[in-house]
């Protein structure tokens, strides 16, 4: 006995032809459809609505086997993605580490400009001014000889 019924073949059939030609749009964003498990599934569900016979959406089966594995499986994966979360937190810290350090030095270094422009300016200006209190003192020797 078939499990889909040949209305919904031709629906899949005709979605997968529309996806290829560019045409098939995804129904709430509008998007055009490029996935063809996105485009069989638009063409089941519309089979679906129209009242072909298709088998209900796959749902999660239950077993009491898979679950106790799941359970014991589950805190090793758990762990896992624990350790991945450190080791990516720490690669953050030491990248926010190193551009901090950048920032710092290059404060520092132009911090060490502006001093070292203060003092020559400094030193510059001290210079003008014993030059002028020279000539000041030799004029005034000057006019009194």
């Amino acid at each position: 006995m078939a499990k889909y019924s040949r209305k919904s073949q031709e629906k899949v059939e005709k979605t997968m032809h529309e996806m290829h030609e560019g045409k098939l749009k995804s129904g709430r964003s509008g998007r055009k459809v490029t996935n063809p498990k996105q485009a069989i599934a638009i063409g089941l569900s519309e089979a679906r609505k129209e009242g072909a016979k298709v088998p209900k959406k796959a749902a999660a089966k239950k077993t009491t086997s898979k679950k106790t594995a799941a359970k014991k499986s589950a805190p090793k994966k758990s762990a896992a993605k624990k350790t991945t979360a450190k080791k990516t937190t720490a690669k953050r810290a030491t990248a926010k580490k190193a551009t901090a350090k950048k920032t710092t030095a290059k404060r520092a270094t132009a911090a060490k400009k502006t001093t070292h422009r203060k003092t020559s300016v400094k030193k510059s200006t001290a210079k003008k001014g014993a030059a002028a209190r020279k000539k000041t003192t030799g004029r005034r020797a000057m006019a009194t000889a």
